[in-house]
């Protein structure tokens, strides 16, 4: 019975780029992976938004509006459902002028018990460090 920890680091700005929603949906998918192994064995995931990254966690994302496109606020609130933790470095918030007010924190809509951490950046290392594999998007 081994417990595989996944740590999804979150650093580039949700626009130019699709990896903020990659991670999302790798991590998303680190659920489904039950079939595959042994019995006794689990998969956790773990996304840390750190750096430009935060900005990927802004509420009332407007893409499907624009482009159609799932927003990564939808793609957060999934992450939530399948209770992912997701941890937000607070000082890279209150960097951008941001508050938590302005974040996805929950994703009580589709009855999701987890919320998002908004933690300082040495919280965030810590759990980093317990990971077996660290994936940075």
């Amino acid at each position: 019975m081994a417990t595989t920890k996944l740590g999804f680091i979150v650093q580039r700005p949700p626009y130019k780029s699709e990896n903020p929603k990659l991670a999302l949906t790798h991590a998303i998918a680190t659920q489904s992976v039950e079939v595959y192994l042994n019995e006794g064995d689990t998969v956790t995931a773990d996304i840390a938004f750190i750096g430009d990254g935060v900005l990927n966690c802004k509420k009332d994302q407007k893409a499907m509006d624009y482009y159609g496109l799932t927003s990564t606020e939808q793609h957060i609130k999934m992450a939530l459902l399948v209770d992912i933790n997701i941890w937000v470095c607070k000082e890279d918030v209150e960097k951008f002028g941001l508050s938590e007010d302005d974040l996805v924190l929950d994703a009580e809509e589709f009855g999701a018990d987890m919320t998002v951490n908004v933690v300082p950046y040495s919280e965030i290392s810590k759990k980093m460090e317990e990971m077996n594999h660290l994936l940075f998007f």
